[in-house]
């Protein structure tokens, strides 16, 4: 009992310590590289493993650029939560939580701002309103640990590389995912009214 007390209090005190860092012009940056490197991999990883099951590469995205931000925003979760002192238990944990959690959440607002799944394991084993499902979740978890411990110091070493050039351009890069986000979803929701059965229909 105290030994998992104390590792939860060196969690939160760690997690405490690396939101300082956000707070800030050059943190803010970095995240916004991170961002935009993540997605770009993730929408790469999609493409590829449908070019592999059903010989389409273009599967339909959200965004309009190859973007997804799914892929952005777990891994940026785990950077943060995570740390060399964190035990490996709660590592196991997060690698698996984190990306299902972000999975799950992000499947069920489409669905329910849009009326579409981009996504359906309802056809798989141990799944949750088809949003996520127990393999594609360990998954996620084996893909999360490579990202932490092979991918992402490689990430990290090209952002500090370029770091005085993308100071320059990150706020660009933040008003660009703006402009794409608001745009896809201008344009999903016409397609969501296009789609409606008039409601009075002439007769």
């Amino acid at each position: 009992m105290k030994g998992g007390l104390a590792m939860s209090l060196s969690f939160l005190n760690n997690i405490e310590f690396r939101h300082l860092e956000l707070i800030s012009i050059e943190g803010a940056a970095r995240i916004v590289f991170y961002f935009t490197v993540y997605s770009f991999i993730g929408w790469l990883l999609e493409n590829s493993y449908s070019f592999v099951t059903k010989q389409i590469f273009f599967k339909e995205n959200f965004l309009y650029g190859p973007f997804k931000p799914m892929y952005g925003f777990a891994p940026i979760l785990l950077v943060y939560l995570i740390s060399p002192k964190t035990h490996w238990a709660i590592v196991l944990f997060l690698c698996v939580a984190i990306p299902t959690i972000v999975e799950y959440v992000s499947g069920a607002l489409l669905q329910k701002l849009f009326h579409k799944q981009w996504w359906d394991y309802s056809d798989t084993p141990l799944q949750l309103h088809g949003h996520i499902c127990l393999p594609f979740s360990v998954c996620w978890g084996l893909l999360s640990l490579i990202c932490l411990f092979s991918v992402h110091p490689v990430i990290a070493s090209w952002y500090e590389t370029i770091a005085s050039y993308w100071g320059w351009i990150w706020s660009a890069v933040g008003l660009y995912f703006l402009a794409d986000l608001v745009l896809a979803i201008r344009r999903h929701s016409l397609q969501e009214l296009l789609t409606e059965e008039p409601t009075n229909p002439i007769q």
